[in-house]
């Protein structure tokens, strides 16, 4: 934004601290304003013609603006991934385990990346994992949503899990 002897227009359109339209100005005319009432004069829409000033405290307005952004950063969550891995040939207590897991992390808003680890001959009966991978998402149905589809990638089977919104939870 260009302030006072910065704006490099010959005219423009003043509106005064108050919001009100003092018209079409010369642009010193309009810095002589602000000047008489201690404020700045700010050009807040540069690319209309002509161009728009306004009478304000430039600090004033540059510290809200940093507070807003502040505010904004703080309630961004970043989203990470967690990744549970398992065999095709899992025991049903581990299974539990990996469920329960799996819970914690979409609980905390965080997707989850199911990778089914195939050794050797196993790629064969990769129906077997895609029920695998099924059965557990069945299990987090309730809090979760399939974002990625069960898919055989070279010797893994992966499935991507996302935590259900508020509004998907209270629909169902």
């Amino acid at each position: 934004m260009r302030v006072n002897e910065e704006i490099r227009v010959r005219e423009a359109r003043v509106i005064d601290s108050n919001g009100e339209q003092l018209g079409v100005l010369p642009v010193r005319e309009g810095i002589r304003l602000a000047m008489e009432q201690n404020l700045d004069l700010v050009e807040v829409a540069p690319q209309v013609k002509p161009p728009v000033c306004r009478v304000m405290d430039y600090g004033k307005y540059k510290y809200e603006q940093s507070k807003k952004q502040k505010d904004a950063r703080k309630k961004q969550r970043v989203i990470t991934v967690k990744e549970v891995k398992m065999r095709p040939r899992i025991d049903v207590h581990d299974f539990q385990v990996k469920v329960r897991n799996a819970k914690r992390f979409l609980a905390s808003g965080d997707k989850v990346k199911v990778t089914l680890m195939f050794r050797g001959r196993e790629i064969a009966h990769a129906s077997l994992g895609q029920e695998l991978c099924m059965k557990f998402y069945r299990e987090l149905e309730e809090i979760a949503v399939m974002e990625k589809v069960p898919k055989v990638e070279g010797r893994n089977m992966i499935m991507v899990l996302a935590p259900r919104s508020q509004e998907q939870v209270k629909g169902d």
